[in-house]
């Protein structure tokens, strides 16, 4: 039996679903901004790309001034360079004041020595797990919207090969493996890049609300600066020109947060996330075309994995709770 209702401009159907769930009956609101009673809660998912951002953000700029207290790096508001300096008598607590071409605040160069170098493997290998994490969780949450696609398989890939890159950029200062430092960083910077720019057009299949294409358009603003910088970061560090050095670190700094950032947005569709969401999709993609889906929250019905867009919006952790989660549903033993 369907029903049409409809609610601030929402036109929602909303059909009544029996699911085997442990005894639990299921409330969830069927259009943005309806109120409606819920026993789904808000998952602690949601505090895992913005604990990605922050952790990795901070972290990163806690290296540089590490890096420039020990006068490893110059500072990025420094863009006098000389191209010999003499030996300095090193000031607790102030910069270097005589800088060549080996001080640019590269990211990379801020890392390669310890104590900072320590500081900055450990932020490579906890941020390149936590991308992982994100990755797998947006890629079972877009395929339990019922979007399964050669898409969302890229960007799970994408991600993957973001984190690996990550990895040997941590764990390969550029001063003693810059041969593998930089596989990293051409596999990371490129793959991070095709990531954010592939959950762009997820984020626009899957919206439903005007808050989902408000982040959409958000996310397409991210991506775009991260394309410019980076493109920018590598036309700028080809060249010798002091300054055009300096400026392709700068570069190399926005395109970096520009990226965490962006991790960090998943946070609006992650609300939505149930524990047993990966559980779901796996099974989805195991029996694509069988029909019936069987695992996670219940039972289902349909063709699965056939891209048809549902009525349910992706994200708004405080309005939508779980993907899957329809009105008036009823728990069975």
């Amino acid at each position: 039996m369907e029903k049409k209702m409809e609610h601030q401009g929402c036109r929602v159907g909303l059909r009544r679903e029996t699911r085997i769930w442990f005894g639990e009956v299921s409330f969830c609101p069927s259009c943005f901004g309806h109120k409606q009673h819920t026993n789904c809660p808000m998952t602690a998912w949601i505090v895992l790309p913005v604990s990605l951002s922050a952790f990795s953000i901070t972290g990163i700029w806690i290296v540089y001034a590490m890096a420039v207290m020990n006068h490893h790096v110059c500072p990025v508001e420094n863009w006098t360079y000389n191209v010999t300096c003499t030996e300095e008598t090193a000031k607790p607590g102030f910069p270097k004041t005589c800088c060549t071409l080996q001080d640019i605040p590269l990211i990379s160069k801020c890392g390669s020595f310890p104590p900072e170098s320590c500081l900055f493997s450990l932020i490579g290998n906890v941020g390149a797990f936590m991308v992982v994490m994100v990755c797998l969780l947006r890629y079972a949450q877009v395929i339990e919207h019922s979007h399964s696609c050669w898409t969302n398989t890229s960007a799970l890939v994408s991600g993957c090969t973001n984190a690996l890159g990550l990895v040997m950029v941590g764990n390969f200062q550029v001063d003693h493996a810059k041969t593998l430092h930089y596989v990293g960083a051409g596999v990371a910077f490129p793959a991070g890049l095709l990531f954010v720019c592939l959950q762009c057009v997820l984020t626009y299949r899957v919206a439903v609300t005007a808050l989902d294409y408000w982040m959409a358009h958000v996310r397409v603003a991210l991506a775009a600066g991260a394309l410019v910088s980076l493109v920018l970061s590598g036309v700028f560090f080809i060249h010798e020109s002091f300054v055009l050095q300096h400026a392709a670190a700068i570069c190399e700094w926005i395109f970096t947060v520009d990226i965490l950032i962006f991790y960090g947005t998943f946070t609006y569709e992650f609300g939505a996330v149930n524990n047993d969401t990966m559980m779901v999709a796996l099974q989805r993609s195991h029996h694509r075309g069988s029909g019936v889906i069987i695992g996670g929250g219940g039972v289902r019905g349909g063709a699965m994995g056939s891209g048809t867009k549902s009525l349910k919006s992706p994200g708004g952790s405080s309005t939508s709770t779980h993907l899957n989660c329809n009105p008036e549903s009823i728990a069975m033993l």
